[in-house]
């Protein structure tokens, strides 16, 4: 299949570009490095050893997005591009809504238009929102904490009305949980703008010598050491995710979380990279974050079921790889 991959050059996405190659598909990219770099494409291209077609386009003009789909037979959409960053959502609002939601609402247009009828999503487990029941099933109710997780809990609604309305249209809503790790040449990883908000960029920088210390924000929850339990996915399980559900045909929608339904708390990490690549990590314990949990970490039955996945790496591997990226690229792409 030709798969346009939308936000291509991005973490997750450079990723699945692999996966997608790998298992025979032919991927297209298209991002305006509004929050990545093209020379993750660069990367990429030398891991697979081929050229992959891209277009630096933003993906909310609709014009300049259909010569895309004019030059190209396509067949499947797998929808990553966005603004990501839970703060800038809180002070940017509109900025988020009007590009995150416009986004969407282009490439489903254009897939009406030049009859695409596959369309995979980059959803997460923020829709989640506050709920303390775990594991955390597809059925259960939603909502969310920020501007950033209700864009992507309102594309998800558009993408299942689009679904409903269109008899031939094959929507897949992938919920990802903690995305960590990188390839394992080492050559693509997670490369963060500013300071990082996820917890393992952070530690591989603390690691690497650009941040003092972590922050362990509250060690009185009630979980078993008191810091907050997160299931933590290795990028490429989610990658070879996203490839099953291009692969998966049916017809209207499915929701289906990635994650590998273990919980591990904040120290549980600190101590396993410690562990996998003989580092201390200095932390200091700082007070709550206004609206985290205690515990979120995925069931991930029905992608086993209905995808036949279902996540590879452990925790060890994922440390590996996250310092294997970091420490030979200590400024990222830069």
């Amino acid at each position: 299949m030709k798969i346009l991959l939308t936000g291509g050059a991005g973490y997750i996405a450079s990723h699945t570009c692999i996966e997608l190659v790998k298992a025979n598909h032919e991927p297209i990219i298209v991002d305006n490095f509004y929050n990545s770099q093209k020379e993750a494409i660069n990367r990429v291209e030398q891991i697979v050893g081929k050229k992959i077609p891209f277009y630096e386009v933003d993906v909310c003009d609709k014009e300049a997005t259909r010569i895309i789909f004019e030059e190209n037979k396509i067949d499947a959409v797998i929808h990553f591009a966005g603004y990501k960053a839970v703060g800038e959502s809180v002070s940017k609002p509109l900025a988020y809504y009007r590009n995150n939601i416009d986004s969407a609402l282009t490439i489903c247009e254009l897939m009406i238009e030049y009859d695409v009828n596959k369309f995979v999503f980059s959803s997460s487990a923020t829709v989640y929102g506050l709920s303390e029941t775990v594991p955390l099933k597809e059925g259960m109710p939603t909502g969310c904490t920020n501007p950033y997780g209700w864009t992507k809990y309102m594309i998800e609604q558009i993408l299942i009305d689009f679904a409903a309305a269109n008899k031939n249209m094959d929507v897949v809503l992938l919920r990802y949980f903690n995305p960590i790790g990188a390839h394992e040449s080492g050559l693509i990883g997670e490369d963060p703008v500013g300071i990082p908000n996820n917890l393992m960029p952070y530690i591989c920088q603390v690691a690497v010598g650009k941040l003092e210390k972590l922050s362990v924000f509250g060690d009185d929850y009630p979980t078993p050491d008191g810091t907050g339990v997160r299931d933590h996915i290795h990028v490429v399980d989610l990658a070879s995710g996203n490839v099953a559900a291009c692969e998966y045909e049916n017809k209207g929608t499915e929701i289906v979380n990635l994650g590998t339904g273990i919980g591990y708390s904040v120290l549980d990490m600190v101590k396993a990279f410690e562990k996998a690549n003989s580092i201390k990590i200095p932390y200091t314990i700082a007070p709550r974050r206004a609206g985290d949990i205690a515990t979120c970490y995925a069931d991930a039955t029905k992608a086993k079921k209905l995808l036949n996945w279902e996540a590879q790496y452990d925790l060890t591997t994922m440390c590996r790889d996250s310092w294997n990226w970091q420490s030979k690229n200590p400024k990222g792409y830069n």
